[in-house]
């Protein structure tokens, strides 16, 4: 006799939150591209893994000044402000002094800083989203501002039911005040348990785990690069697990086409 089927950890969620940068929109090809893009107009003789280099310099910063904000640190609410900090500091930095020189025109900077409003999904996310949308309330809840989101959106065609930013409660994500005022404004109450009918989906661990703590269920998902500064016994798990048995995780997926399967889509 054959043992019955596992209980599906997501019944009865009707609303998905999506963390953007990295679960959703592959950034790091994205902002490379373009760079390399940029080193070809402005006759730059970078390397590919120079370029490489410098988006992820790039997204160290957002990611270390966003996590010290949360916290309860000093620093601006707006990320396009942020990524413009950054790029400026870089660009007068010894090793892309150089880049700097070469953007002289405020024009060719700003320009180069809304390159985060136009990052590409991964190849699954469009099917993913198209098949998760026909069941549950799709939304993003993300650091990004409102205007990059929207942007992102149109840029990508994400096909999104609402847009939250942590930035509508002037705080960045872990902070628990952004899990709580996306679920307060999608009428999301906890049941007796404290858990809710909605679910986080990141590629990002602390971003699961503070979701967690908000009474949300949570799914983890794959993606190449994101989360580097798992400990090797998170990764090692992460790597071979369906969920259940990771702190802050109910569900572990590749994709969001393997996600959408959990919600009865066979396509």
């Amino acid at each position: 006799m054959s043992a019955p089927p596992s209980p599906n950890p997501l019944h009865g969620v009707e609303v998905l939150l999506f963390d953007v940068f990295g679960t959703v929109v592959d950034w790091r090809s994205s902002v490379t591209k373009e760079l390399e893009n940029l080193g070809k107009r402005y006759s730059l003789n970078d390397s590919p893994q120079d370029w490489l280099d410098f988006a992820n310099e790039w997204r160290k910063g957002y990611m270390d000044n966003t996590r010290r904000i949360a916290e309860g640190g000093e620093g601006t609410n707006d990320v396009d402000i942020m990524h413009r900090e950054i790029l400026d500091t870089m660009l007068s930095s010894p090793r892309w002094s150089h880049i700097g020189e070469a953007l002289t025109e405020e024009k060719a900077r700003v320009e180069l800083n809304l390159v985060w409003h136009r990052l590409d999904a991964w190849p699954d996310t469009l099917p993913g989203l198209h098949a998760l949308k026909k069941h549950l309330i799709i939304a993003t809840l993300s650091n990004g501002n409102v205007r990059l989101l929207v942007d992102m959106a149109k840029h990508a065609g994400l096909p999104w039911d609402a847009v939250f930013s942590s930035a509508l409660w002037g705080v960045y994500k872990p902070n628990p005040l952004a899990y709580a005022s996306a679920l307060h404004h999608l009428s999301i109450v906890p049941n007796k348990e404290g858990t809710t009918k909605a679910a986080m989906v990141a590629a990002h661990l602390f971003d699961l785990r503070a979701a967690k703590k908000a009474g949300m269920r949570t799914v983890y998902v794959r993606r190449p690069g994101e989360d580097a500064g798992l400990s090797d016994e998170d990764r090692k798990r992460l790597s071979e697990s369906g969920g259940g048995n990771i702190d802050g995780v109910d569900v572990v997926v590749s994709d969001f086409k393997e996600l959408a399967r959990l919600f009865g889509d066979s396509e």
